[in-house]
């Protein structure tokens, strides 16, 4: 069956799904391969649940006219994603960056949704499976776009640029993420970069921090229009921080031609590097043309979940909940909004930051320095490389957390705030219970 004749069946069935167990009416499944599981083997098993088809690239388990043999599954979803997208006459925004891309992508579609139709990234389905299933969710109803597109190795964000064919981007920042794949920041750059050159060959539109330097210098040689929002003579939108203890209170400033609009604006967010995020949204909102009260009330209104710089009074402490990802860059950040908390009893607990290959022992000895320099008082660290490191006596280290959750359960903290800031795969999250 050539995708044509693929694509006729998804009109029919349009719901894909790639687990057996999460199968729905009207769905076809597609049987994906991993490093440890051939997604093809329970092809039979969708199909009694409820899906119509299966798309296999394993022979042995043909067993009737609803299971689809190609040589890829992988290769063919992705191809009918992007043959879905030729026929998606709206705009689509991609999203990326080493932090913060998630929250951005998730206030864009916030402040984008009293006037249009949105369909944006679900969680953090950013990769090459991610990026075709959210594109298979957009439909006849869709008016706009949001794609979030993560990478850590060259040359992902190009093939998601093809298979998305974004008109807007956005690159959030550069920082120290993913260095075991990308090499150094260079590789970064290089490899976040291959969004702007997809936007300047297909004359698209590129949202970019006018503060941010190395953003900047990537711009020289692409041939797409700018919208800067920040520290710009040029930017749409700029704002400063008037409080951050426990949620931003921000001043936000819009330019319209000659004339200024000011206004105040009461956040859920915790964290002043999300500020960046919210300008970021405001300046992709603006090129829209969504009133700016409608911008405030989505930004006094929306609230991070997942683990993402969430605020979290359990009934025995105050914890600040950023266990979802970590590197350098958005490790040092969160350390230095904390410092800014105001409570008698801080209490620091992170996890190893993981994928930074070569460069792993330097940047945790790095965070260690500064947690050595900040005020306080009860510090634990979670994780192999943690527990590596030359640690003072008044520190304590833990090589897991299920070690540090026992200790916990013998010696339990009340009256804190608590910062928990580590990497997903340390499963700092699971210590919320005794927190």
């Amino acid at each position: 069956m050539d995708i044509s004749g693929l694509y006729h069946l998804y009109t029919r069935h349009p719901h894909i799904v790639t687990d057996s167990r999460r199968t729905v009416k009207d769905s076809i499944f597609f049987g994906l391969r991993g490093e440890r599981f051939n997604g093809s083997l329970f092809a039979g098993k969708a199909l009694e649940n409820a899906s119509c088809y299966a798309v296999v690239d394993d022979p042995k388990v043909v067993e009737d006219e609803r299971y689809i043999l190609v040589e890829d599954s992988l290769l063919t979803l992705q191809e009918l994603s992007a043959y879905h997208r030729d026929r998606l006459s709206i705009p689509i925004i991609a999203i990326t960056g080493s932090n913060g891309k998630t929250t951005t992508k998730e206030l864009t579609a916030e402040i984008l949704s009293p006037q249009y139709m949105v369909k944006a990234t679900s969680g953090n389905l950013n990769n090459h499976i991610g990026v075709p299933l959210t594109l298979l969710e957009m439909d006849s109803a869709t008016e706009v776009g949001i794609v979030e597109m993560g990478a850590n190795h060259p040359g992902e964000i190009a093939l998601l640029c093809r298979l998305a064919r974004p008109d807007y981007g956005l690159i959030t920042n550069i920082g120290q993420a993913h260095l075991e794949g990308f090499g150094n920041m260079e590789g970064v750059k290089k490899a976040k970069g291959e969004l702007y050159k997809h936007l300047g060959e297909s004359g698209g539109l590129i949202f970019c921090n006018g503060g941010d330097r190395v953003l900047q210098e990537m711009l020289a040689g692409i041939n797409a229009g700018v919208s800067y929002y920040g520290e710009s003579e040029d930017a749409v939108c700029s704002g400063e921080i008037l409080s951050a203890d426990p949620f931003l209170t921000l001043r936000l400033s819009f330019r319209d031609m000659e004339t200024v609009e000011e206004m105040e604006v009461n956040t859920q967010l915790v964290g002043g590097y999300n500020l960046e995020n919210i300008l970021a949204a405001v300046a992709i909102g603006l090129h829209f043309r969504i009133r700016t009260d409608d911008i405030r009330n989505a930004l006094e209104g929306w609230s991070t979940e997942n683990n993402r710089s969430q605020r979290v009074e359990t009934g025995k402490n105050v914890l600040i909940m950023d266990a979802y990802n970590a590197n350098p860059s958005s490790m040092m950040a969160a350390l230095e909004n904390f410092s800014l908390q105001d409570h008698p009893r801080k209490v620091l607990v992170l996890g190893d930051m993981l994928e930074l290959g070569e460069n792993e022992i330097r940047a945790h000895r790095e965070i260690l320095e500064h947690i050595l320099e900040m005020d306080c008082g009860e510090v634990f660290l979670v994780g192999p490389v943690f527990s590596a490191l030359q640690v003072p006596g008044n520190i304590m280290v833990f090589p897991s957390v299920d070690k540090l959750d026992h200790w916990l359960g013998r010696h339990p903290l009340a009256d804190r705030l608590i910062l928990l800031k580590g990497s997903r795969g340390i499963g700092l999250e699971r210590l919320k219970h005794r927190l």
